[in-house]
């Protein structure tokens, strides 16, 4: 702390000598884009530092842009501005070195080792920044083509068809990057869907576009030897995901065209009677489709010929422990507001907007699902974002809300919108991409992300095979939802009835496929499993609360020194613990696997293998390549069929030797507010390999709920025998042999 403070004031007096100095030496202007300018660095973060240019009106007066509305606030303190310079200056801001030079303004970064983490080149006739990218580039938000971006041009425009969106997706940048060898870049400021990025050359280019050019032009940069603390910096300074309602890590099963009220009842009712897990059921609005939950596009009443008797069935529906989810599009281009707790006559604020929603929201409905949005402005997104969270809040404020967008912006997540990626085609190319797009948007816009399991537009190419396969992927994605056209085939049991139910486009699968008996067995097998690591996914979720960091993983956030790990774009980390290899490709039956450094264990066999290269794992149509990390300590639950099923049997902790482990189990109500009030258990477990010793206790620091005791059944991976642990809230060893 000593020396940071010691950091600060020199970087204070440097700027205070070169703002004496600009006056009395021959100096160079500052200029961007034909115009002059005035530079400031201010420290932001220990990582963190904001650099401004502000363009200079005639008589030298700023002109300041406007707040940004994707930022919260945060403290600040500048540390250096000028207007010109003589020459080169140097500033230390926090634990940085900084350089600046004149013509062209350049800005070069420096880490306290004195490498240089980042060069920026702002150009002086046109509204560009050059950066350097010599190493993987990552984020810029969701969809589009690319793993690591470099090789890629990427217009900061957004939309359903804005980049290939049969494969893709839906479009929503972000201007965020996150260079694998320890820095990251977010401009906050850009108006619409101004400017692009390219990636192609030698070094990376924003251009701003005309509109930016006439405005300040304000960068975040992220300096960090691990990647996890530049997800925490921007985190911070964006604003953090709440926790969602525990319901939501369940699976949910989407509705299109509806037959009746009969059929309202009847899917959920097999989905009891047949076993399979599930907390939610979505329906469609009438528009997209000719008999959905409402009366059209933009609607919020009930149609009499699907919902005829709108109470009774969600009464009935709730009865048998399902969550309601409503689709709701047509948000006026318009809207706007800042607390839903605003006095205002105008429609277009988000109060009143919600307004609309009050009476459906009383009869039951428990989520939103708020489609469209590609034409709406940034504002309006975030906007949208807020009345779904503040709106529920205002008139149940002891329950979590919880949204499902098409479309967001940065600062989406602390309004606990989730976001999917709009109407990708069922093809194998289109379930291949989507593990690299899961992957940046994870890094970038929001931590919780998922997609329409099967793909939302069928093809000649959805089969069982296909539906499974993105059935295996979706099951370690934190929206696990299916959804599509000719929705019956979204049904884990729709693969074996002999019927398509209602056609929607022109080409169908093949009609040899419904007859697939294989289909339903293999999605119970993946619905249990997600409901068995309900213990571990929740904790993940309280970590993405709290840190930023997604769920979903790319392998180099926790291998960064690895250039291996950093070109996986068809596998990931679940948590820090959990290898997933999702098989993206027809008919394989052998699959390649990069294991990091360290050993291995194959989740399915329990084969043991050491890491740092890859192998090949042989596949049948029911597994799904998973691969656990020697020292991981993985709670496991009963099964249930709805995520507040209550169970008899304890939590199996599973361990898996070979190395120290520890993890911390997180718990809590699952549906207030009072984490934000330190209301939760934290469990802390610690895995001795030498000793074979688990010890578990409460973390008492931030622990404020009752003391509780919790059986667990205790078993060392892959095959050990297990031990019955009474946990009373106090240190608990347990020793396991081989």
């Amino acid at each position: 702390m000593k020396d940071r403070t010691i950091g600060r004031m020199c970087g204070t007096m440097v700027g205070v000598l070169c703002l004496a100095f600009a006056s009395s030496l021959s100096a160079a202007v500052l200029r961007h884009a034909g115009r002059d300018m005035e530079m400031s660095l201010s420290l932001a973060g220990e990582h963190t530092i904001e650099v401004t240019l502000t363009p200079l009106g005639h008589s030298g007066v700023v002109a300041a842009g406007p707040p940004s509305t994707v930022l919260v606030d945060f403290p600040r303190e500048q540390m250096w501005r000028a207007r010109e310079l003589a020459g080169p200056t140097e500033v230390t801001v926090g634990l940085l070195r900084c350089e600046i030079t004149p013509s062209p303004l350049t800005l070069t970064v420096r880490r306290p080792d004195g490498t240089i983490a980042q060069k920026l080149v702002w150009n002086e006739d046109r509204g560009s920044l050059l950066f350097l990218t010599d190493a993987p580039v990552f984020g810029l938000g969701e969809g589009g083509p690319g793993f690591d971006r470099r090789g890629g041009f990427y217009p900061m425009k957004d939309g359903w068809g804005a980049a290939n969106r049969p494969i893709y997706g839906s479009r929503v940048s972000v201007p965020f990057l996150l260079g694998a060898n320890g820095w990251g870049m977010f401009l906050p400021d850009l108006p619409g869907q101004e400017g692009e990025f390219d990636l192609r050359g030698t070094q990376g280019v924003y251009d701003a576009g005309e509109k930016q050019s006439a405005l300040a032009l304000r960068v975040l940069l992220f300096v960090a030897d691990e990647p996890a603390g530049i997800l925490a910096e921007y985190t911070r300074l964006v604003g953090r995901a709440p926790m969602p309602p525990k319901w939501t890590l369940g699976y949910m099963q989407s509705h299109r065209t509806l037959a009746g009220p009969e059929e309202v009842l009847g899917v959920a009712r097999t989905f009891r009677e047949k076993q399979l897990p599930c907390d939610a059921l979505i329906y469609l609005g009438t528009g997209y489709c000719p008999a959905g939950w409402n009366t059209g596009h933009g609607s919020l009443e009930f149609n009499p010929k699907t919902f005829d008797r709108p109470q009774e069935m969600i009464d009935r529906l709730h009865d048998q422990h399902f969550k309601i989810v409503l689709h709701v599009n047509h948000a006026p281009r318009g809207l706007y507001g800042g607390s839903i707790t605003e006095e205002s006559d105008d429609p277009l604020h988000i109060r009143n907007y919600w307004a609309r929603h009050r009476s459906v929201y009383a009869l039951g409905a428990d989520g939103w699902w708020p489609d469209d949005g590609d034409e709406l402005p940034k504002e309006a997104r975030l906007a949208r974002h807020r009345c779904y969270y503040e709106g529920p809040l205002s008139d149940k404020p002891s329950l979590r809300p919880w949204s499902l967008h098409r479309t967001g912006y940065v600062g989406a997540a602390r309004y606990g919108g989730w976001i999917w990626t709009g109407d990708p085609e069922s093809r194998w190319a289109t379930l291949a991409a989507h593990v690299a797009i899961g992957l940046n948007h994870g890094v970038s816009l929001t931590p919780f992300w998922g997609s329409d399991t099967g793909g939302f537009i069928p093809t000649r190419e959805l089969t069982g095979e296909l539906y499974v396969r993105w059935f295996q992927f979706s099951a370690f994605c934190p929206s696990f939802r299916s959804h599509g056209r000719t929705w019956h085939l979204r049904l884990p049991w729709g693969w074996n009835t002999g019927k398509f139910g209602p056609i929607e486009e022109k080409q169908t699968p093949d009609a040899s496929e419904l007859h697939n008996a294989a289909v339903e067995p293999i999605c119970r097998d993946y619905l249990n499993l997600r409901y068995r690591l309900l213990p571990h996914n929740y904790t993940l979720a309280r970590e993405s609360h709290d840190t930023g960091m997604p769920m979903m993983r790319p392998l180099w956030l926790h291998y960064p020194q690895d250039s291996q790990a950093a070109a996986c774009s068809d596998q990931y980390l679940w948590g820090r613990e959990i290898l997933v290899a999702p098989v993206v490709q027809k008919g394989t039956s052998e699959r390649s696997v990069y294991l990091p450094a360290g050993d291995w264990y194959d989740w399915w066999t329990g084969e043991k293998f050491a890491g740092g290269r890859t192998i090949s794992r042989k596949v049948d149509l029911a597994t799904l390549p998973l691969y656990v990390r020697a020292g991981a300590i993985i709670p496991l639950d009963p099964v249930r069929q709805y995520v507040s099923e209550p169970v008899t049997e304890p939590t199996t902790v599973r361990i898996y030797p070979g190395a120290d482990g520890r993890f911390t189990l997180y718990d809590d109500d699952g549906e207030s507010l009072g984490y934000q009030r330190g209301q939760g258990t934290w469990t802390r477990m610690v895995w001795q390999d030498a000793a074979k010793r688990l010890v578990i206790d409460q973390d008492r620091s931030i622990d404020t709920m009752p003391r509780v005791s919790r059986a667990f059944w205790v078993t060392l991976a892959p095959f050990g025998t297990r031990k019955l642990v009474e946990f009373q809230g106090q240190r608990t060893e347990i020793v396991l042999g081989e």
